[in-house]
C-alpha cells in the first residue's frame, strides 16, 4: 500500500544529485579581479594584449590567483580587493597611456570562484541583484525635443526629395526650430505642394501664410505622431543600451524606463563607475561617403599635400590615409540589420548590411552615377572616424544588400556588426543620478538575508519536530530539499536574487511546510476515524493531495499575475515566489511520502507512527501514536 516502484526513488536521487551539483557554485564565493576588454571596434584582445597585462603585473611585483583570455576579455584573479586595485591602476598605465583615446577599458569585477568541474557542467552561482552584490546605478534623462529636431530634420530632407520627384517647384525648403518652413511662389505650387504633404507625410500637418508675392507653408508634426516619435526615441534607446551591455558580457543588467523620458540603468557587479559610464556611451554608427579622387586629395593621402576644401582625412585599418567627400550619402540611421558573413568567392569575413527602403533607393543611385570609383564606408565610434573599407564600384547596386569587406577577421566582422546593430542613439541622453553601491554593503545585505531564512527554516524545523515527532523530522527534510531545490533551479536559470527574492525565500517556507501540516493532519484524523497506521498514511497522502493543489494554485495565480505586472523589486520577488510553489509541490508530497514509505512502508505489521499526540474527541483517549 505504502511502497514506492524504484522508479520514483530513481527520479527523487537524480533531482537530489542534481540539486547538490546546481546549488554547490553558491557557496564558493567570490574572488576580486580585474577585466580587460576592448575600447574600441578595431582593438583585439589577443595574445599581445595578454603579455602586455602579465609583464605590467611582473613590473608591480603583484601575485595572481589565475588568468584566463577569452575571445572578449582578459580576466585576472587576485587573493583581495587591495591586490586587486594596485593591479588595476598597474594594468591601466601599461595598456591605456592616453587617457582620452583609451584602447583598453580596465574595470574592476567580480568572479565565480567555482571549480573548474562545476563549470564544464554549466553549474554556475545564481546572478545577484545591486541591492547584494553591489554595483553602479544611474538615472538616465532623455532629451525629447533633440530627438524631435532630429525627426523634423529627417522629414525636412525626405519632403525635398518628394517634392523633387514630383517636380513641384518652390523657393526653398528650410528647418525652423521642430517646424518646416517651405517657400511657394503661386497658388498652384502650393495645392501641389499641400498634395505631397496629405499623399506622403501623415504625420504632419501644415498652415499658409502670405509671404510677399508668394506663400509659405509650415508644417509642423501633429501631437499624436510627436508622442509616438518620443515613445520610439525612448524604446531605441532602450533597445541600443541592452545591445551595447548585454552583448559586452556584464551579467543581468536592469534596464528599464521610469516614466516618460527616463532610464534606469543598474549594472551589477561593476564597482568602476568609469567603466559603466564607458559602456553607456559606447555606440557606434556607420557613414558612407564618395573617396575624392582628385590630385590634391592623392597628394594629401601621402602627406605631401594640404586635404582639399570639402574633403576629410580618416585612416583605414591598416593605418592608411583616406581623403574622402564631406558630403554623407548614407548614414547608419537606413540600416535595419547587420550580420557577420563569409564572401562566398574568396571565403573572407564580411558584414552584411540590410538597409531600408530609402537607403536601398539612395545606394542605387549613387552606384549607378559612380561606376570604377571608389566608395569610402567609415566607422564611428566615440566620436572618432575609421574607414572599415573603400572598395571600388563595379557596377550598379540595388536590392538594399549591402556586403562590406576589408581583410577583417571573423571576430572583428562579429564585433562590427554588434555596433552597427546597436546603432546610435535616438536621442542624447544625460546622467542625472549616479549612485555606486559598494561590495562590503551587498556583503552585509547577503548575511542578513541569509541569516533570515536560515533562522526561519530553524524555527520550523524546531516546531515540527516537536509537534509532529518523526512525522515533523520527515517534513523538515523535505523542506530542506525544497530549500535545495529552488536554489538549483535559480542557479540553473541564471535568475538574479535581490533582497525582494529573498524574502520570498522565507516566505515560500513557510508555504511549503503548510502542505506537510495539512498531510500530517489528515493522517492524524485518520488514526483518530480508527484506522490502521498504513491505511492512515495512504488516506492521509491522497486526501490532503486536492487541498494542497487548490491552495498552491490559487497562490500560483497571484505569483504570476505579480510577474506578468511588476517590475524591479515586485519581479524579483514573484520569480521567486513562483519557482517556490513548483519546489514545495515536489518536496512536501512527492519526496516526503517517498520519506515515509521508506521507512514506514516495509512494516507489515505496523501498530503505531510516530506523529505526535493523536487524541480522540469522544473519549479523550490516545490514539495509536507514539
Amino acid at each position: 500500500m505504502n511502497r514506492y516502484p524504484v522508479w520514483k526513488y530513481a527520479i527523487i536521487v537524480i533531482a537530489l544529485l542534481v540539486g547538490a551539483i546546481y546549488t554547490l557554485p553558491n557557496f564558493f564565493g567570490e574572488s576580486p579581479a580585474v577585466q580587460v576588454s576592448a575600447g574600441r571596434a578595431n582593438v583585439k584582445i589577443d595574445a599581445a594584449a595578454l603579455s602586455k597585462v602579465e609583464d605590467a603585473l611582473k613590473a608591480a611585483g603583484l601575485p595572481t590567483s589565475q588568468i584566463s583570455q577569452d575571445a572578449q576579455s582578459i580576466k585576472v584573479r587576485f587573493d583581495s580587493t587591495d591586490e586587486q586595485l594596485k593591479a588595476k591602476d598597474a594594468i591601466q598605465k601599461a595598456l591605456v597611456p592616453d587617457a582620452n583615446d583609451p584602447a583598453y577599458v580596465v574595470a574592476l569585477n567580480l568572479l565565480s570562484r567555482s571549480p573548474q568541474w562545476l563549470t564544464n557542467l554549466r553549474a554556475g552561482p545564481m546572478y545577484l541583484g545591486l541591492d547584494l552584490r553591489g554595483g553602479v546605478h544611474f538615472m538616465l534623462q532623455v532629451d525629447m525635443p533633440a530627438a524631435l529636431t532630429k525627426r523634423v530634420e529627417s522629414l525636412t530632407g525626405d519632403l525635398r526629395t518628394a517634392l523633387r520627384e514630383k517636380s513641384v517647384r518652390h523657393s526653398g525648403i528650410s528647418r525652423n526650430g521642430q517646424s518646416i518652413e517651405v517657400r511657394l511662389g503661386d497658388a498652384a505650387t502650393l495645392a501641389a505642394t499641400k498634395a505631397v504633404l496629405q499623399d506622403q507625410f501623415a504625420d504632419l500637418q501644415a498652415t499658409e501664410t502670405p509671404d510677399g508675392t508668394g506663400f509659405k507653408l509650415t508644417a509642423t508634426i501633429k501631437p499624436e505622431a510627436a508622442r509616438r516619435v518620443q515613445d520610439q526615441a525612448l524604446k531605441q534607446n532602450i533597445t541600443t543600451l541592452h545591445n551595447r551591455i548585454n552583448e559586452l558580457g556584464v551579467a543581468e543588467p536592469v534596464i528599464q524606463q521610469q516614466g516618460l523620458d527616463r532610464i534606469v540603468v543598474q549594472l551589477p557587479g561593476v564597482q568602476d563607475t568609469a567603466k559603466a559610464k564607458d559602456i553607456l556611451g559606447r555606440t557606434a554608427t556607420l557613414e558612407i561617403r564618395m573617396v575624392d579622387e582628385s590630385t590634391e586629395a592623392r597628394s594629401a593621402e601621402t602627406g605631401s599635400g594640404a586635404v582639399p576644401f570639402g574633403a576629410e582625412r580618416y585612416l583605414d585599418r591598416n593605418g592608411q590615409a583616406v581623403i574622402v567627400k564631406k558630403q554623407v550619402i548614407l548614414t547608419g540611421e537606413n540600416l535595419t540589420d547587420a550580420q557577420p558573413g563569409f564572401d562566398s568567392q574568396n571565403h573572407e569575413p564580411t558584414v552584411n548590411l540590410t538597409l531600408d527602403a530609402k537607403g536601398a533607393r539612395i545606394f542605387k543611385d549613387v552606384t549607378r552615377e559612380n561606376i570604377n570609383k571608389r566608395m569610402a564606408i567609415i566607422l564611428f565610434e566615440k566620436g572618432r572616424g575609421e574607414v572599415v573599407t573603400a572598395p571600388v564600384i563595379r557596377s550598379e547596386i540595388s536590392g538594399g544588400r549591402v556586403q562590406i569587406s576589408g581583410r577583417m577577421t571573423t571576430m572583428e566582422a562579429a564585433d562590427t556588426s554588434l555596433l552597427l546593430r546597436a546603432g546610435s542613439l535616438a536621442a542624447p541622453m544625460e546622467i542625472i543620478e549616479e549612485r555606486t553601491i559598494g561590495p562590503s554593503l551587498g556583503a552585509e545585505n547577503i548575511s542578513k538575508g541569509f541569516h533570515s531564512v536560515t533562522w526561519g527554516f530553524v524555527a520550523v524545523a524546531v516546531f515540527m519536530c516537536i509537534y509532529y515527532m518523526l512525522f515533523g523530522v520527515f517534513s523538515s527534510i523535505a523542506l530542506a530539499v525544497n530549500l535545495l531545490m529552488l536554489v538549483a533551479v535559480l542557479s540553473m536559470l541564471q535568475a538574479t536574487l535581490t533582497l525582494p527574492g529573498m524574502a520570498a525565500m522565507a516566505l515560500v517556507l513557510g508555504m511549503a511546510i503548510d502542505a506537510n501540516v495539512l498531510i500530517n493532519e489528515r493522517v492524524r484524523e485518520e488514526l483518530r476515524a480508527g484506522a490502521s497506521p498504513q491505511a492512515a498514511i495512504h488516506a492521509g497522502y491522497d486526501r490532503a493531495w486536492a487541498t494542497i493543489l487548490d491552495s498552491n494554485v490559487t497562490s500560483l495565480i497571484a505569483g504570476i499575475a505579480l510577474l506578468a505586472f511588476g517590475s524591479g523589486p515586485v519581479r524579483g520577488f514573484a520569480v521567486v515566489h513562483c519557482l517556490g510553489i513548483a519546489t514545495s509541490m515536489f518536496s512536501a508530497v512527492f519526496f516526503s511520502r517517498g520519506l515515509v514509505n521508506l521507512w514506514y512502508g516495509r512494516q507489515k505489521k505496523l501498530k503505531t507512527v510516530s506523529i505526535g499526540t493523536v487524541w480522540r474527541p469522544d473519549s479523550g483517549t490516545v490514539a495509536k501514536s507514539e
